[in-house]
């Protein structure tokens, strides 16, 4: 059994909500929809115009949380002031589903590292979830596509320093790396479990530093953009951008960003996923 993943090399707002009907998903009820806000300074993020038509067709609102480190981000006030000037709220309904607490706890019974995890309590509010990942590197995880954000990205403040500690807060930046690979796996599936599989994935393939968007002060992208891709199945789709970047032999950049995922082990939190049945690591690339 594989996963469908659709791919195509044409990257344009048009084109998102091309493969996002392809995957034949009707969310239901309120959805929330997943992205990165970018942190004031970023370059790299993807703007809310290349978003636009998607959000648009689905109605759904844009939700974000809270960071748990320094920056334009990480308090409700600063948060939504950097999501007005980044056109978010100017486009879009949006929601800081962690504005206000207490989180909502989810239960992760199975889980390697982890056995709740804390999103924002706003997450309770909606139906189904459309996730849009603009995939990159990281400077820890490797790289950020859909698990990163069903796990890191849904968590509130607190909760993002309880996966990256591995469930000690405290040991936000000093736990052990793949315990908190695994610990993004955990959480991943806990949203997952939330959704009952009312999900979809998008992947963009653009704009490819070895930083996040979540860094202030990013690395210029190393790698030529490879274009979009959508799923029903977050395990395959971030598998199958791994495979892209592995398969871009003649791009000069390519080593670049391999050493930032490779040196983080970022294949470990795809492999963690699969092992608690996130999703699959084999997938049928279906080319647009």
């Amino acid at each position: 059994m594989k996963a469908k993943v659709y791919f195509s090399r044409i990257i344009s707002p048009e084109k998102v909500l091309e493969l996002y009907k392809l995957t034949d998903k009707e969310l239901p009820g309120k959805i929330a929809i997943k992205l990165h806000s970018g942190e004031t300074g970023n370059q790299n993020f993807l703007q809310p115009e290349f978003f636009k038509p998607v959000i648009d067709h689905t109605g759904g609102t844009v939700v974000e949380c809270n960071t748990a480190y320094e920056g334009t981000r990480n308090t409700t006030e600063k948060h939504l002031k950097t999501l007005e000037e980044h056109g978010w709220s100017r486009y879009f309904n949006v929601d800081l589903l962690d504005a206000q607490g207490p989180d909502l706890e989810l239960p992760i019974p199975g889980g390697k590292r982890i056995q709740k995890n804390f999103a924002g309590k706003n997450l309770a509010d909606y139906d189904s979830m459309l996730v849009l990942s603009h995939f990159k590197g990281h400077p820890m995880g490797g790289f950020g596509g859909a698990l990163k954000q069903l796990s890191i990205g849904v968590a509130s403040s607190y909760g993002k320093a309880y996966i990256h500690g591995a469930g000690d807060p405290d040991a936000i930046w000093t736990a052990d790396h793949d315990s908190f690979l695994e610990s993004m796996a955990d959480a991943a599936s806990s949203i997952v479990e939330f959704f009952h599989g009312n999900a979809v994935y998008i992947n963009v393939m653009k704009n490819m530093s070895v930083d996040c968007d979540c860094c202030a002060v990013a690395e210029d992208p190393c790698m030529e953009d490879i274009g979009i891709l959508a799923s029903l199945d977050p395990v395959a789709i971030d598998q199958a951008c791994l495979d892209l970047v592995y398969g871009a032999t003649n791009d000069p950049g390519r080593e670049h960003l391999l050493e930032r995922i490779e040196s983080r082990n970022g294949v470990h939190t795809v492999e963690a996923a699969a092992d608690l049945g996130v999703g699959l690591r084999e997938y049928e690339l279906i080319e647009i």
